[in-house]
């Protein structure tokens, strides 16, 4: 019987190692996000607790106001970022030990129907070259296409997987998901 355990043990690991060299994710997760008002960060910790991934916020150095994010204000600092894509704003807390991933799930709100311009900041500050990166979002009203269209086309060497809008989610809905990520790919 302990024979039978160790094979099946081994088999077991066989198969995770497997799955993660041939493109599937996997491995040690990392699920790093931004949240401007407090709804990405909720997804975020609902997402690591289902992965059993690591919780990294994406901080701004200076963090957004109200009247920062007053998208009807064309002077607010989130649409000035916003316009100029080449932006990228300062942050925080950087994590040591990027390498060390071979998944990360990266989640934002949708901000001009894309991602807002500090995720660019911080997939710049890494090299996630061959790792796979899933993106995730909440959004009030615009969906995530543009956003993982963007992204694919900004940095090309990332292998990214088709990212989900997560308006109000529940732990079985990511649970789903994660799996058919797995399944499809």
């Amino acid at each position: 019987m302990k024979g039978i355990l160790i094979i099946m043990t081994a088999l077991l690991a066989f198969s995770l190692d497997a799955n993660s060299q041939n493109g599937k994710p996997g491995g040690k997760v990392l699920v790093a996000y931004f949240s401007a008002t407090g709804v990405t960060e909720g997804v975020a910790r609902q997402l690591s607790e289902v992965t059993g991934g690591t919780l990294h916020e994406i901080k701004p150095a200076r963090p957004y106001t109200e009247a920062d994010l007053d998208w009807h204000d064309k002077n607010s600092r989130s649409s000035v970022e916003m316009q100029d894509r080449s932006s990228r704003p300062a942050i925080t807390d950087k994590l040591a030990g990027v390498s060390d991933y071979d998944t990360i799930y990266v989640g934002f709100p949708i901000w001009w129907y894309t991602c807002p311009t500090i995720v660019n900041t911080f997939i710049e500050s890494y090299d996630f070259t061959g790792k796979t990166v899933v993106p995730f979002a909440t959004s009030g009203g615009s969906g995530i296409r543009k956003a993982c269209q963007d992204l694919k086309s900004a940095y090309p060497d990332i292998r990214w997987y088709e990212g989900r809008l997560l308006n109000r989610v529940t732990r079985t809905e990511l649970e789903d998901w994660i799996n058919s990520i797995y399944s499809n790919n």
